[in-house]
């Protein structure tokens, strides 16, 4: 029941939390509005020849400038309302009039003035930012607002120093491959384009180890060797160059060179094929195996060098990598006419599947829907190996993850095949 008549007084305070109302709705749109509209966003919007373009252009551009007032904003009008509406209540309701205040405040301004324009922000943010552009400039221009900000500002800095906003709200990388997820499943990118902009993400926390060929997979040839020889293991093989390896007098491997195919059948042609390969070496980039690719990749374009040979922290030689590899990290696989196509994974039968165990564990993990270790291994042969610690032989299986792997195939101490099928629990 009201408890007092409403005054002159009263109305105009209803008048002013009716006001403020509307005001603070406005400033949620454009606060969120603003926070979800990019910078390129905005160009094309502003480009477009859009009502407010230019305007909200200038406001992304410039994040700093508007972000503290519109808050300084939305705090002053929240305070000054609710103060109001505690006193109109208390006025009109007596006792129970701040009980009623609070109730109103929460209810009625969380909903209309908060949860309302907020969402219609989160689900319109061009339309949003575009239609409160030109308000918020005129906001951010008025100069005793923008004082009284900056000198806030400069007393929160005493107490906790922030270097505040200086170009805008960024996303993180999980969150970016989040939003570009979410642009395929709705059709606004290809796909194909989804995978492409995954792959450059990770490009770059990817290392030459991750992609190298290993030592044992390496088509090389002997020091000393002839150039008939080495065009022969060439061609076998498919290769434009090979490193020229020499063995010391500990029986250790090492890389003397490289020898370019063209380099040989020009030999060939000559009619000095029974001669040394030794003539034609050129000189070898080694690189560390944990060298980022794309920083390899940038001084392969600069030194004009295809091929490197990548060396552990103690210098041995682990394998190698050409600039093949490096765009395969980006594009996917790329065969030519030349290449014997072997699949990483093939079906068999059985409803096994049969892998190579030079796969990446990453690439496993998006094939089988799995979870293995990526940080410590980087191919299947070497997370069984490891999780094994012991040299298996044929047949030998072990259970991971709902998922039993099962050796197929040895080449020496080395892994090269492996059978994986999923564990069927029978009760």
């Amino acid at each position: 029941m009201i408890a007092a008549t409403p005054t002159s007084a009263d109305w105009w305070m209803l008048v002013a939390i009716a006001l403020l109302l509307c005001v603070l709705i406005v400033l949620s749109i454009a606060e969120m509005g603003l926070s979800r509209v990019s910078k390129p966003k905005a160009q094309a919007l502003a480009d477009s020849g859009s009502k407010g373009g230019q305007a909200l252009l200038g406001l992304v551009s410039h994040p700093e400038r508007w972000v503290n007032p519109l808050l300084l904003s939305v705090n002053v009008c929240q305070t000054v309302q609710a103060t109001l509406t505690g006193v109109v209540s208390g006025r009109l309701f007596g006792p129970t009039g701040v009980a009623i205040g609070v109730l109103l405040n929460v209810v009625v301004f969380f909903v209309f003035a908060e949860a309302v324009p907020k969402t219609y922000a989160v689900q319109q943010p061009d339309r949003a930012a575009l239609s409160t552009s030109k308000l918020i400039s005129l906001l951010v221009g008025f100069w005793p607002l923008m004082m009284i900000s900056k000198g806030l500002i400069g007393l929160t800095n005493i107490v906790v120093k922030g270097k505040g906003l200086e170009q805008g709200p960024f996303v993180g990388e999980q969150e970016f491959l989040g939003l570009v997820e979410a642009a395929a499943q709705e059709e606004v990118i290809e796909h194909e384009e989804r995978e492409l902009i995954e792959s450059i993400i990770e490009f770059g926390d990817t290392v030459v180890r991750e992609i190298m060929r290993p030592r044992p997979d390496i088509v090389s040839v002997d020091f000393g060797s002839t150039i008939d020889a080495a065009i022969d293991e060439a061609f076998e093989h498919g290769v434009s160059r090979m490193p020229v390896m020499s063995e010391d007098e500990d029986g250790n491997q090492d890389v003397v060179g490289i020898a370019y195919t063209k380099d040989l059948m020009k030999r060939i042609r000559a009619g000095e094929g029974s001669q040394s390969v030794d003539s034609l070496i050129r000189p070898a980039v080694v690189i560390p195996e944990n060298k980022p690719v794309a920083k390899l990749m940038r001084e392969m374009q600069r030194d004009h060098f295809h091929m490197a040979i990548v060396a552990d922290e103690y210098g041995s030689i682990t394998g190698l990598v050409t600039l093949e590899d490096c765009l395969e990290e980006l594009v996917g696989e790329i065969v030519d006419e030349h290449d014997d196509e072997d699949p990483m994974v093939r079906s068999l039968p059985n409803g096994e599947s049969l892998v190579d165990a030079g796969m990446a564990i990453s690439e496993f993990n998006d094939h089988f829907q799995t979870k293995l270790d990526e940080d410590e291994f980087d191919t299947v042969g070497g997370f069984l190996f490891g999780i094994l610690e012991h040299v298996p032989v044929t047949g030998e299986s072990l259970e991971i993850d709902g998922w039993r792997f099962v050796v197929d195939e040895l080449e020496g101490r080395r892994i090269t095949k492996v059978r994986v099928l999923p564990v069927v629990d029978v009760e």
